[in-house]
């Protein structure tokens, strides 16, 4: 799988807005059959940071992700609204999905 982490620093007076300003990126991008995850979270240290967690099935899924009508589209209307060219990392691991994290492992409650 390919797994991406991206921060994306906002200008201020579109912070509180940029869940609505990536809304149709989102979720076009989600709708993708190799998609697996593609999550925003905002920074509780910096509400003008976002950071974007992001995994596709392959390398076929990725490109196809790049090549994208909406990714062509979002390079054009996202980058207004930021500080600076984000940042990224971006991996191909060999798992399908997420695994568990045994060192808090939650004991089974009820």
């Amino acid at each position: 799988m390919i797994f991406i982490t991206a921060k994306f620093r906002v200008l201020p007076e579109y912070a509180d807005a940029w869940p609505d300003i990536t809304r149709e990126f989102t979720l076009a991008t989600r709708a993708e059959p190799g998609c697996l995850w593609f999550d925003w979270s905002r920074s509780v240290e910096d509400p003008t940071e976002y950071v974007l967690v992001e995994a596709f099935r392959d390398d076929e899924a990725g490109s196809a992700h790049v090549t994208s009508e909406h990714f062509t589209k979002a390079r054009g209307t996202l980058p207004p609204h930021l500080v600076q060219t984000p940042e990224i990392v971006n991996a191909t691991i060999p798992q399908e999905g997420w695994s568990l994290l045994g060192e808090m492992e939650v004991p089974p409650r009820g």
